[in-house]
């Protein structure tokens, strides 16, 4: 195991990594977290992953890891960084297997009385139009074709085939659709991966969980997104499937094998990269934007499903039950964005590794509706305590490239969480508390019991100590479909 380095504390929820620590550091990491969730990463790998990060060529100012922060590859899981277009890298590690795994939230206009008679019947509609589980299949059948234009289009692509309304668009993330996307970087593994996943929620940590808005700290912002006190909303959380992975997967080789040609030694070889600017490198950047996309269309193809779940089980047009696209935030992405340096105003390409963008209000990038507040942040905890919008503040921007943590954290790994917990206790635990559960796999419940998570609480608590964002509403669950 690497060393761990040695942390500063600089204030109540920032503390330093010294280059010092780490032959070839070229700038400090910073970690955004406290005394209690310290505990949850001592002696972990997370904080050398950190400080590697940190020796990569053309990185800007630090590296960072969010107050979720665990261990991931490459980068941690909470990693943020930002590289200079002209002497920097890309590096998939620094973006992840699961390219733009995102989180949607939709409000609806029915309250917890109304729907808590009907929760088993909605949880197991819900379970029947989006299919789950390890591989999941049963989506929308694509041709070759198809899934090119997927790639290109995006959410848009979605929306143009039916599967949602004009007005989902403007409360996404890029609008559901990043630019540069080049189908033909993507390998025919992947094409084939995602003839049959357009649609499918896939297992691990991806969810769609209906909840209830338990408390609103903003009631003005809350208004405008639509959360009021006992409405019922409905959160997704997957990403770009098996297509995004192959994508993964694919560059990762085609890196290391570079790097390895040309005799390049890396402190870890998880952080292979390429130059921004080189062949590798944009060819890499089109495929990302490409399989981005892919997810921006899952998603959206699995909230039609959603709205046809409610209008079946409460028998009225999804227009009428409101169901309307809160927001969507994407993870794992690398995005070039205009940032204040010490030398001004700079284009770098931001890599968001279990992270989110939190932008403030004012920047262009913030939906028009909300720009007048700043960019929604959904966080999501575990299936048995609470999530959170949030919402990006000012001081972001010089503190975290406008970055903030994207969910609790894993507290324990997988195989650690079916070690130590029973599916018939996690399930009689969460019945208890009044949440149904249903989920393709008795693993997939294990996996994600609520112990296997940090206190969702304090990491928020840290991310708005830091700066970082601003708490909007808490919502609790009611029901989760797991993979």
């Amino acid at each position: 195991m690497e060393k761990v380095p040695n942390l500063v504390r600089l204030d109540e929820f920032t503390y330093r990594i010294d280059p010092s620590e780490q032959v070839g550091m070229r700038v400090p990491g910073i970690l955004f977290s406290d005394e209690a969730l310290l505990a949850n990463v001592a002696g972990d790998p997370s904080l050398a992953q950190l400080a590697n990060v940190a020796t990569l060529p053309g990185i800007e100012r630090n590296a960072l890891a969010m107050p979720d922060i665990h261990f991931g590859y490459g980068f941690p899981v909470g990693g943020v960084a930002a590289f200079d277009l002209d002497e920097g890298v890309v590096s998939p590690g620094g973006i992840g297997y699961d390219i733009n795994c995102g989180v949607r939230l939709l409000t609806t206009n029915l309250t917890v009385d109304q729907v808590r008679p009907r929760l088993s019947e909605l949880i197991e509609r819900l379970y029947a139009e989006v299919p789950s589980g390890v591989g999941s299949k049963g989506g929308i059948h694509l041709s070759t074709s198809e899934v090119d234009e997927v790639m290109v289009g995006g959410a848009r692509w979605a929306v143009g085939r039916g599967l949602g309304r004009a007005k989902d668009l403007t409360v996404q993330e890029e609008e559901g659709c990043l630019a540069g996307a080049r189908p033909s970087e993507v390998s025919e593994s992947a094409h084939k991966r995602g003839l049959k996943q357009l649609g499918t929620l896939g297992s691990g940590n991806h969810f769609l969980e209906v909840q209830t808005v338990d408390r609103v700290f903003e009631p003005e912002f809350a208004e405008v997104l639509g959360l009021a006190p006992g409405r019922v909303v409905v959160m997704l959380h997957t990403g770009s499937r098996g297509l995004g992975h192959q994508v993964a997967t694919d560059f990762i080789a085609r890196m290391d094998h570079r790097l390895a040609t040309e005799g390049v030694t890396l402190v870890d070889r998880q952080l292979s990269c390429a130059p921004v600017g080189s062949d590798d490198g944009e060819r890499y950047l089109g495929a990302m934007a490409a399989a981005a996309n892919f997810a921006w269309a899952n998603r959206q193809a699995i909230t039609h499903g959603v709205r046809r779940a409610f209008s079946t089980v409460f028998g009225r047009p999804d227009e009428e039950l409101d169901l309307s696209v809160v927001y969507d935030i994407a993870h794992n992405m690398a995005k070039v964005e205009t940032h204040s340096t010490e030398s001004g105003p700079k284009r770098l390409l931001v890599h968001r590794k279990g992270a989110t963008r939190a932008f403030p209000a004012g920047r262009e990038e913030v939906p028009a509706p909300y720009r007048r507040f700043g960019q929604p942040v959904l966080i999501p905890g575990d299936m048995g305590t609470a999530s959170y919008v949030l919402v990006g503040l000012p001081t972001s921007m010089e503190r975290s490239w406008g970055s903030s943590c994207h969910g609790a954290g894993r507290r324990l790994s997988r195989h650690a969480a079916v070690r130590a917990f029973r599916y018939e206790e996690v399930t009689r635990d969460l019945r208890a508390k009044g949440i149904l559960v249903r989920s393709a796999s008795r693993e997939g419940v294990t996996e994600e019991a609520p112990g296997a998570y940090k206190d969702v609480e304090e990491v928020v608590r840290v991310a708005e100590g830091a700066g970082l964002t601003r708490r909007v509403a808490r919502l609790t669950p009611l029901g989760v479909v797991k993979g």
